[in-house]
């Protein structure tokens, strides 16, 4: 009966030996990460669980016993198979929901803000500014970029025949704000963006206002580059909008200073003249009728909506009062009145 009682004994220590080592060793991969700000951390390719452990361990992320850590790894760990990429860990988080985190490769989105306004060139110091693309893209590259990334399906490109026949990239992608993880080329962010172009501008053109003095999409997309760059009031974007449809209508020069500092390109010092005025360039649009070649910066949704749906008004011109936004005029005496009013007057 003593050699029963004593094995029992045994055998109750030993169960209860290894329930105490299941519950630890389950209670360390549950235990908060060593952190109290959220910090990235990069998986290299053909990293294992064990490889992510000691790395962890080595950065003070983890302080779990190594022992407890295998254990838990090669006995309860649902899945040790670790995915490559850049992953954001939060304090609070477990070394158990890291691993929940990194077998399902949910990486770390990052965010780059290709701002509505600027140029192409503008934008490619943006893109390259971001340590976490891959730079695989020049200028001189993005032509290329674009005949690559026109040549859609058959039914797409019987829609968006202009893009082929456009003589610059510039204007051809959409501003907005695009997400993307680690080690990704910038060329990519340019392909969704002028994806994402293509696609708002032909929605957008199927349902534009009857009768505008505009002949394709691409006539749109330069409207919209230049209210884009007159303004960033958004109120205004629709009203100023009007104001160039009426002088194209009229026959009438657009007159518009981006277009004439376009033109300029590197040369311009930011002080336009009336010599730049009076010099003709293919932008300048005191020298020229109608619309220039191309767009003269990234449009962002808001400003091509505004080309394709523009506000009925009599106003032929407007001056910038100095605050950000316009003066309105339907005639050129109360537009010399206005320029008079806040342009001479405070100079």
């Amino acid at each position: 009966m003593r050699i029963v009682i004593s094995i029992g004994i045994m055998l109750a220590l030993v169960v209860g030996a290894i329930t105490f080592g299941v519950l630890y060793v389950n209670g360390q991969a549950s235990s908060p990460l060593s952190i109290s700000q959220p910090q990235l951390y990069t998986v290299e390719k053909g990293s294992s669980g064990y490889k992510v452990v000691r790395e962890l361990r080595a950065l003070d992320l983890i302080d779990s016993p190594e022992l407890a850590t295998k254990l838990w790894l090669k006995f309860f760990a649902p899945n040790t198979h670790v995915k490559s990429g850049t992953y954001r860990l939060t304090p609070g988080q477990s070394l158990r929901e890291v691993f929940a985190t990194l077998s399902r490769g949910e990486e770390h989105y990052f965010a780059v803000s290709l701002v509505e306004g600027l140029t192409l060139k503008e934008w490619l110091v943006t893109l390259n500014a971001q340590s976490e693309l891959i730079n695989d893209v020049t200028f001189e590259q993005v032509e290329q970029t674009i005949k690559t990334t026109s040549q859609l399906s058959e039914e797409k490109a019987a829609l968006t025949p202009w893009v082929n026949d456009a003589s610059s990239a510039e204007g051809l992608f959409l501003a907005d704000t695009y997400f993307f993880t680690a080690n990704t080329a910038a060329s990519s962010i340019l392909k969704r963006a002028h994806k994402a172009m293509l696609d708002y501008v032909e929605t957008q053109w199927q349902q534009r206002q009857a009768d505008l003095p505009l002949n394709s999409p691409y006539d749109a997309l330069i409207l919209a580059s230049i209210i884009e760059k007159e303004t960033a009031v958004s109120a205004e974007r629709t009203k100023i909008a009007g104001v160039f449809v009426n002088r194209l209508r009229k026959n009438m020069r657009l007159q518009t200073d981006p277009t004439v500092i376009y033109g300029i390109g590197d040369a311009y010092d930011g002080n336009i003249t009336r010599k730049h005025l009076r010099t003709p360039t293919p932008y300048n649009t005191y020298t020229i009728k109608g619309l220039p070649p191309t767009p003269i910066a990234m449009a962002g949704k808001e400003a091509i909506w505004a080309a394709l749906n523009p506000m009925e008004t009599d106003a032929l011109y407007f001056v910038a009062r100095g605050d950000g936004s316009h003066e309105f005029s339907s005639s050129l005496a109360a537009h010399n009145a206005a320029v008079r009013k806040y342009q001479l007057n405070r100079k």
